[in-house]
C-alpha cells in the first residue's frame, strides 16, 4: 500500500506543470480608450477577450479602411490629455481643464473641434460580448513590457523614460537571471490565478516619442528602439485561462 502511494504521489507531481519563476508584476496599466491616457491600477480581471475594460473604444477616420481607420495621438497629440478610466462598465472621461464626459455625443464633438478630419466614435466592447475582435488592440489582447528593457533603453537613451510611452498593461520586475521577454515568445506564462500565450513582439512606431505629460516629441527615442531593439520593445500575449491578477504576484513559465 505505502509503495502504491509513493508511485501515485511521483506520477502526480510528474504531471504537476513544472513552473519557473522569472519576476513579479510592479505596475498594472489600463487604457480603456485607445490613444487616451489610461490609469494604474492595484489589480484587474482579465477575460477571454483582454483585461476588463482596457482598449473598449476608439475613433475612427471613416475616410480610411483597415488599421489605418484609427485614429490616436500619432494624428491628435491632444488626446493623451483626457484621462479615461472604467467603472461598473461606464467610461469616464476627464479633460486636462476638469470637465468630465462619458463614452457619447458629447465627447465626440468635443474631439472634433480638434481636428478636420470626420471623426466617428467605435462602440464600447462589452457592447459586443460575442465579438472579441472589436477590441482596440494593436496585436495581441495584453502587452507587457520589462524593467530590464527599460533601463537597457533608459541607457541608450541617456535619461530616464516614463512606462506609460510605451502604454503596456503590465510592467514585470525581472528576477535577476531571468531570461529577456523576446524568450518568452511561443511559451506559456503564469501570474495569479491568469494564464497567457506569449504570442509576438511589439513593433514601435512614433507614438512613443510623445512624451505622456508634456506631449514633447523626441523622434529619438523611436531611434534608440531601432538600434537597441530592433523597433521591438515588449510583447504581445493572448489568454489561455482568465482570473485576476495583481500587484506583486509572480510570474512563472510554465
Amino acid at each position: 500500500m505505502i509503495k502504491w502511494l509513493r508511485a501515485r504521489n511521483i506520477r502526480m507531481m510528474e504531471e504537476q506543470p513544472v513552473q519557473v519563476t522569472i519576476g513579479k508584476i510592479s505596475e498594472i496599466n489600463r487604457y480603456p480608450i485607445k490613444s487616451f491616457a489610461g490609469e494604474r491600477l492595484t489589480s484587474c480581471q482579465i477575460e477571454a477577450y483582454g483585461m476588463l475594460g482596457d482598449r473598449f473604444g476608439a475613433f475612427y477616420d471613416e475616410s480610411k479602411s483597415g488599421w489605418w481607420r484609427y485614429v490616436t495621438a500619432r494624428n491628435m497629440p491632444n488626446m493623451l490629455t483626457y484621462q479615461a478610466s472604467y467603472l461598473n462598465g461606464d467610461i469616464h472621461i476627464s479633460a486636462a481643464d476638469g470637465r468630465t464626459f462619458g463614452w457619447d455625443d458629447a465627447l465626440l464633438k468635443e474631439m472634433q473641434t480638434q481636428t478636420k478630419t470626420p471623426l466617428t466614435m467605435s462602440r464600447l466592447k462589452e457592447q459586443h460580448p460575442e465579438h472579441p475582435h472589436l477590441l482596440s488592440v494593436d496585436g495581441a489582447s495584453i502587452l507587457l513590457i520589462t524593467d530590464a528593457s527599460l533601463r537597457k533603453l533608459e541607457s541608450l537613451y541617456g535619461k530616464d523614460l516614463d512606462q506609460r510611452r510605451f502604454r503596456g498593461n503590465f510592467v514585470v520586475a525581472l528576477d535577476e537571471h531571468a531570461c529577456s521577454e523576446g524568450e518568452w515568445i511561443g511559451r506559456q506564462i503564469a501570474i495569479g490565478e491568469v494564464q497567457l500565450q506569449v504570442d509576438s513582439f511589439c513593433d514601435r512606431c512614433m507614438m512613443i516619442t510623445i512624451d505622456p505629460d508634456t506631449l514633447d516629441k523626441d523622434p529619438s527615442v523611436l531611434k534608440k528602439v531601432n538600434e537597441g531593439f530592433d523597433l521591438q520593445f515588449g510583447v504581445y500575449a493572448s489568454v489561455v485561462q482568465t482570473g485576476q491578477i495583481r500587484l506583486g504576484d509572480s510570474v512563472k513559465f510554465l
